[in-house]
C-alpha cells in the first residue's frame, strides 16, 4: 500500500460515540488477529491519534439514540486521553441525533424566544466546557453543531435566515473561547463533495460576520448511490478551494464505506487520505463509528465485523505516516 507522509499535527481519527454502550451490552472487541482487546488499543495499533465524541443536551438511555451526556462524554474523553488520543467534541445541540434530515431543538429549549435560545446555547456550551476542563479534559476541537446543512435549532436557526444562524454559531464559538481559548471551533457540513453548496453556505456566514476556526466536512459516497471515483473530485475541490477562500483549516470529520465491501471501503479511505495529503490546509480525517458493528448498531457503514474484529477498511490508516 502506498504511504502518505503528514505533519505530526495531522489528526488520524475515528468517532467512537457508541463504544461505551457497545461494551456495556457485552459486545466483545478483538484485534485484527482475533484476540480480545480494548477497541481503543486496536485503533492505536492502526496508528490513529484522535477521537471524536458526540455530546447531547439531555439524552435518553437508548443504546443507539441516547447516552452521550456531558458527563459520559467527559468519561470517554478521559479514557481516550489516558491512551494518548487527542479529543474532538461534537455538540449536536439536540437531545439526540442532529443531521441534514433533522435539526430539532432540545426539549428544554423548544419554546424559547430567539434571544433566549441564543442564551441557552451559550450557557450550555460554557457549562459543558467547564465540566470538561474541571474534569481534566481540554478538547482540542469542538464542533458547533453536526452536519448543519439546513441550519440548526430549527426553525429559528434555519439557512433561510443566515443572520440568526450566525448569531447561534457566534454564541457557541464565544462560549468555547471564554472557557478554553486554545480549543478550535468547527462548523460542519455534510456532503463535502458538493463544493458549490459549501461555498455558498460559508459565503453567507462570512457576509454575516460568523466566528469560527475551522471547516469540517462529511463524505459518504454511499448516500449518493454513486461510486467513490465519480464524486471524490468534488471533495478534492472542497479541500482545496474552501481553505483558500476563507483562510481556514479544514478536516474530513466524517467518512465511511460499506462494511461488507471491505476492499472497496479501504480504497475509499486511501483515496481520501491521498487527497488530504495533497491539500495543504487539511488537518485530519475521522472515520465515523468504525467500531459500530452492524450486528449491534444496525449501521452498515462501520469497519467492524460481527465477530468483533476490524475489517480490511481499517488497513487504510496504515498508509498514514508521520
Amino acid at each position: 500500500m502506498r504511504e502518505f507522509h503528514f505533519d505530526p499535527e495531522f489528526a488520524s481519527g475515528a468517532d467512537v460515540g457508541w463504544l461505551p454502550q457497545m461494551e456495556a451490552s457485552g459486545f466483545v472487541f478483538k484485534d485484527r488477529n482475533g484476540k480480545e482487546q480494548d477497541c481503543l488499543v486496536t485503533l492505536k495499533e492502526y496508528g490513529l491519534n484522535s477521537l471524536r465524541l458526540r455530546s447531547w443536551v439531555k439524552p435518553s438511555d437508548d443504546p443507539r439514540r441516547g447516552h452521550c451526556s456531558t458527563e459520559e462524554t467527559l468519561a470517554m474523553g478521559l479514557r481516550g486521553k489516558k491512551l494518548g488520543f487527542r479529543i474532538m467534541v461534537d455538540f449536536h445541540y439536540g437531545d439526540s441525533w442532529c443531521d441534514p434530515g433533522k435539526q430539532e431543538k432540545p426539549a428544554a429549549w423548544k419554546d424559547l424566544p430567539f434571544d433566549k435560545l441564543v442564551e441557552a446555547l451559550s450557557d450550555y456550551t460554557k457549562g459543558a466546557m467547564k465540566i470538561f476542563l474541571d474534569g481534566g479534559l481540554i478538547p482540542e476541537w469542538v464542533q458547533l453543531g453536526n452536519e448543519t446543512n439546513p441550519g440548526m435549532l430549527l426553525p429559528d436557526g434555519s439557512t433561510g435566515n443566515f443572520a440568526k444562524l450566525t448569531a447561534l454559531y457566534n454564541a457557541g464559538h464565544d462560549a468555547v473561547k471564554e472557557v478554553s481559548p486554545a480549543t478550535k471551533t468547527i462548523i460542519h457540513l455534510a456532503e463535502g463533495n458538493r463544493t458549490e453548496f459549501c461555498q455558498n453556505y460559508f459565503d453567507q456566514l462570512a457576509k454575516n460576520g460568523c466566528r469560527y476556526d475551522m471547516i469540517g466536512l462529511s463524505y459518504y459516497p454511499w448516500w449518493f448511490k454513486k461510486p467513490n471515483k465519480e464524486i471524490i473530485g468534488g471533495l478534492a475541490a472542497s479541500l482545496r478551494l474552501l481553505p483558500e477562500r476563507y483562510g481556514k483549516d479544514i478536516m474530513i470529520v466524517e467518512i465511511g464505506g460499506v462494511d461488507e465491501e471491505e476492499e472497496e471501503s479501504r480504497d475509499l479511505l486511501v483515496s481520501a487520505i491521498e487527497i488530504c495529503n495533497a491539500s495543504p490546509r487539511c488537518r485530519g480525517i475521522f472515520y465515523w463509528e468504525p467500531e459500530g458493528a452492524r450486528v449491534w448498531s444496525e449501521y452498515n457503514l462501520s469497519a467492524w465485523r460481527a465477530d468483533g474484529t476490524p475489517t480490511k477498511a481499517m488497513d487504510a490508516y496504515l498508509a498514514v505516516k508521520f
